[in-house]
């Protein structure tokens, strides 16, 4: 596979919530991206602040803490060419009003709050968001027999 990357989606509090966990991964799945890696979860404070450290300090801070550690979200990692690009224009802009239809915030959500879907925005994001959410052994190493259906 050329060009493969892994990168961390998290279904936050919302879309667990809202029961909208099959619909997201299902979306995601179908794309060809491979799980790798997937926990339900109950994210802590200072796992929350180690993810939203770049915010530290931002009016916006204690509020993402507060809804990220609010209810159960799932983590994924998910690998494949071009995988945060994809994953990125599935879950639509981090606005739901500027994300089109057919995109996981487009038809969804309402409010960039509850926005239901985080992905990694770089290959240096997804590392250490990735290392964040889930320890080396969590992660499997797998080949799926249909990507020569699907990748070049």
């Amino acid at each position: 596979m050329s060009d493969t990357q892994r990168t961390l989606v998290l279904l936050k509090p919302d879309a667990v919530q809202r029961g909208l966990v099959g619909e997201i991964v299902s979306r995601l799945e179908r794309t060809g991206l491979k799980i790798v890696g997937m926990k339900l979860m109950q994210a802590d404070e200072a796992l929350a602040k180690r993810h939203y450290g770049e915010h530290e300090g931002k009016p916006f801070f204690d509020g993402l803490v507060r809804f990220i550690t609010s209810s159960p979200l799932l983590a994924m990692v998910l690998e494949g060419p071009r995988a945060i690009e994809i994953v990125r224009k599935i879950m639509g802009q981090t606005d739901p009003a500027a994300s089109p239809p057919g995109t996981v915030r487009g038809d969804f959500s309402l409010e960039i709050g509850m926005n239901l879907v985080h992905g990694s925005d770089s290959t240096e994001s997804a590392a250490r968001e990735v290392a964040t959410f889930f320890k080396p052994d969590e992660l499997v190493s797998w080949k799926k027999d249909v990507d020569r259906w699907i990748v070049e």
